[in-house]
């Protein structure tokens, strides 16, 4: 997913990863690989411990160790917030305050919040949408009209350090910009997002 000039861009940075059962699963390895080799520090972060179920569209995938629980995860130890998609993760995630709130951090921070698929759907509840551009997986684009945001149909979307895309196919593109944004680090003008 990074090619070799993503190589060490992130050496020494911590990132969160936010997801329950049901992620899908290309759409949390695939960003965590690329994190990796770009020389982060990745953490799994769910609201239990143990291993999370990933799915693969409909099918059962393979499961992944939670790295830190989400009422032991500090938010402001991480640099920035990846979350991927899934039907049933982002949508389960949504009715956790703890992690509503552990998404507002990185809004609030303007720290880069990359998010795919079905992701977005958490960021409307955390206040991350309004008037920002996004995509995401085409049944969300009412939602996400409907919270403010601009929806486009583009395999990945970047706002101020925010990264969206719509589906697994879109993955190379979405790690490359996702790296990107959070090599460059916090957007404190990202609020005043160009039309």
């Amino acid at each position: 997913m990074a090619d070799e000039t993503m190589t060490g861009d992130l050496r020494g940075k911590r990132y969160a990863v936010l997801a329950t059962d049901g992620f899908e699963q290309v759409e949390l390895t695939g960003p965590v690989q690329a994190l990796k080799q770009a020389g982060a520090t990745v953490h799994v972060v769910a609201p239990g411990a143990g291993r999370i179920q990933g799915f693969n569209h409909h099918d059962k995938g393979e499961t992944v160790a939670v790295d830190v629980t989400l009422d032991q995860a500090k938010a402001e130890e991480y640099e920035g917030l990846v979350l991927p998609g899934g039907v049933i993760n982002p949508d389960a995630l949504r009715l956790e305050p703890a992690a509503i709130t552990f998404i507002r951090h990185f809004v609030e921070t303007a720290k880069p919040i990359a998010a795919i698929c079905h992701g977005p759907w958490t960021l409307i509840n955390a206040g991350a949408v309004k008037g920002r551009t996004m995509t995401s997986w085409p049944s969300l684009q009412a939602d996400l009209e409907n919270a403010g945001a601009m929806w486009v149909d583009r395999e990945v979307v970047t706002d101020h350090g925010l990264v969206t895309s719509r589906k697994p196919d879109d993955l190379p593109a979405f790690c490359a910009k996702m790296i990107e944004e959070f090599r460059e680090g916090r957007h404190d003008g990202r609020r005043h997002a160009a039309a």
